[in-house]
């Protein structure tokens, strides 16, 4: 069970991997597009040659548990991916990732264009690395 998620963005979109167990944070790039439709496309063709069978999109709510336009972006793309790939798509609560995104490069060493460049593969990996501990948990609680 490969696991994908996605820090979607509004030219930049990042999209994490996990192992083909769907235990851990693997690969992770990022895909430039600012056309939905196309990155929607793109994204069905990487999920089918990676043999993806979830994924989790990244969902901006505000830190006061509000939804503004990213969240309904996010929301519309989720929605508009899962009709193209058949997948189930999770809308995932992303706050903070990309502050903690830009930490992290900041603590690596990155000057601020480096990071512009990897941000968003290192925030949609912070996403799944969430997203795999939540599906951890769920299924340590079924019976065998």
């Amino acid at each position: 069970m490969r696991v994908a998620a996605i820090d979607l963005g509004d030219a930049r979109t990042g999209v994490a991997l996990s192992d083909i167990l769907g235990k851990q944070a693997g690969e992770a790039i990022v895909i430039e597009e600012w056309n939905k439709e196309r990155l929607c496309k793109k994204m069905a063709e990487l999920f089918a040659e990676k043999g993806v069978t979830k994924v989790a999109v990244g969902h901006p709510v505000n830190m006061d548990g509000t939804k503004g336009k990213k969240a309904e972006e996010a929301k519309a793309f989720a929605e508009m991916l899962a009709a193209e790939t058949s997948l189930p798509v999770t809308l995932w609560d992303e706050r903070r990732t990309t502050v903690e995104a830009h930490q992290i490069l900041l603590f690596a060493g990155k000057n601020a264009k480096k990071r512009k460049k990897t941000v968003d593969a290192v925030a949609a990996t912070l996403i799944l690395e969430g997203y795999l501990a939540f599906l951890a948990k769920e299924k340590g609680g079924e019976k065998l």
